[in-house]
């Protein structure tokens, strides 16, 4: 799969994803500090699903209506980063059919994906 990588998720996890073979542009290695709507354009340009530990991509996409190819928002506060990257990889690869165009939340123990309706 795809992704950009939103600055807020740890090195370790997008590391991670890519030794499982996932292309990662990470938004910390090519353009730190810019905004969340030029990450989510970004992401839409490259048709790659954004993974990010900010909440904000949901007012995004939910309030504001932007569309997107899907977001993973990553949830797994005071979970250690060598943790938090097995977990991610392992739900994504167990629900990778389900997150194109969703809003997909990763938490300890549990995913939620949202579809939106358009």
């Amino acid at each position: 799969m795809n992704f950009v990588a939103d600055e807020s998720l740890e090195e370790q996890v997008v590391a991670h994803l890519r030794q499982a073979g996932h292309q990662v542009f990470y938004v910390a290695e090519m353009e730190p500090g810019v905004s969340d709507d030029v990450v989510l354009e970004r992401a839409n340009q490259a048709g790659a699903l954004l993974i990010t530990g900010d909440r904000d991509f949901g007012e995004l996409v939910f309030r504001a209506g932007r569309v997107t190819a899907g977001v993973i928002l990553v949830r797994l506060a005071g979970v250690s980063p060598g943790s938090k990257a097995d977990i991610v990889v392992t739900d994504l690869e167990q629900h990778a059919g389900q997150i194109h165009g969703a809003f997909t939340v990763i938490s300890p123990g549990r995913v939620r994906i949202r579809h939106r309706l358009l």
